[in-house]
């Protein structure tokens, strides 16, 4: 079942951020609409798979504060992934240019997103019992 949610959430996380980078193309004036992602971060959206059994340990938490614990997770991971693959010269993003990033490898302004994302996952991945 890990493996499947590993896969599933490696898949959803590429559909999401050609969506993302594609919006953010339009809203840039590009008609194309082009989006785009890496290999990189097929495993690194596969992360998201955890969020299923933290859920089943903090499902008691209201929404807001599941949110904030997500947000958190995935600027953890977005930080440490970043950061390795900076060493070998392979992170495929850069924050640098914008006035809220912390080392170019995270993007607080983004916290919004990822704690919509999170909770995405969560609604995702978690099966409901009728």
């Amino acid at each position: 079942m890990m493996k499947r949610n590993f896969l599933l959430c490696g898949s959803v996380g590429w559909c999401m951020e050609i969506f993302w980078t594609g919006l953010h193309a339009l809203l840039s004036g590009e008609p194309t609409m082009m989006g785009k992602t890496s290999l990189l971060m097929f495993p690194i959206y596969g992360c998201a798979a955890v969020i299923k059994p933290v859920y089943e340990r903090i499902s008691d938490v209201p929404a807001m504060v599941r949110g904030c614990i997500y947000t958190l997770g995935i600027y953890i991971t977005e930080f440490s992934s970043g950061s390795l693959l900076r060493y070998f010269h392979m992170c495929p993003w850069d924050y640098s240019r914008s006035p809220f990033h912390y080392r170019g490898l995270i993007r607080l302004d983004y916290a919004p997103v990822w704690f919509a994302a999170g909770l995405l996952f969560e609604k995702i991945l978690v099966e409901k019992k009728a």
